[in-house]
């Protein structure tokens, strides 16, 4: 594993980020397609000799795959399987998953995240010569699919859907901004009860997402229990 492995730390330090160009057309929240993923890290890893290649296997229930770095060398190393369930058994719901689990695949084995385009990112015809300055990042704004900061924490987001995967990133996108905006386990609780038919409409179109936002919620109120645990009155 040598030759792969010294190839691949020069691969890395060329990576870009997952840029989140790809916009709901809807509610305009942005998110790293699938494009943006392989574009953060085609071209370093082909100038180092390494082939990206994906494999899926089948599943009643979903999609299983695997990311694989192969070296000219014939050296190779693999990510490991992901599998991801379909939330319908027809062709959207597996061809929603099946994007989700490539995505999620290479930016896990790649170990790259998503990050907001700014228009700045560096050629990534050269390699990076030092490591760039902390940026101070501007103040949050509000989304447009949220009504505003206060109480009743309403989303300003559809029950109807013209692109399943789009749309959950919408409700994922929104629901994350409010949560980070609660101060109590009332205010997280408020969140899921007000937009309950929204998260309904999530669990059927996108199991996945909707797993994923009731752990956040989940993490939010413990965060909130932790908090007062603490406390220590004089």
């Amino acid at each position: 594993m040598k030759e792969i492995a010294a190839a691949l730390v020069k691969a890395q330090r060329e990576f870009g980020p997952a840029l989140k160009t790809s916009t709901n057309p809807h509610f305009r929240s942005k998110y790293a397609s699938l494009d943006a993923c392989i574009e953060a890290v085609i071209y370093a890893l082909n100038k180092n000799n390494i082939y990206l290649m994906q494999l899926t296997d089948e599943h009643e229930g979903g999609v299983k795959i695997s990311t694989t770095f192969i070296h000219e060398s014939g050296e190779q190393l693999s990510g490991g399987t992901l599998f991801m369930p379909a939330s319908k058994h027809d062709a959207q719901g597996f061809g929603s998953a099946l994007s989700y689990a490539r995505r999620y695949s290479l930016m896990a084995a790649c170990c790259i995240a998503p990050e907001e385009d700014d228009g700045n990112q560096a050629s990534r015809t050269a390699p990076v010569q030092a490591a760039p300055k902390a940026v101070p990042k501007a103040p949050a704004v509000v989304p447009k699919q949220i009504v505003g900061s206060d109480s009743p924490w309403q989303l300003k987001v559809s029950t109807e859907e013209d692109n399943s995967e789009n749309w959950a990133v919408a409700v994922a996108e929104a629901t994350s901004f409010a949560l980070e905006m609660t101060q109590s386990v009332n205010d997280v609780n408020n969140i899921y009860r007000i937009n309950k038919v929204v998260y309904d409409k999530l669990k059927e179109v996108d199991g996945v997402t909707y797993s994923m936002l009731l752990d956040r919620f989940k993490t939010m109120k413990e965060t909130f229990k932790e908090k007062v645990d603490e406390y220590v009155p004089e």
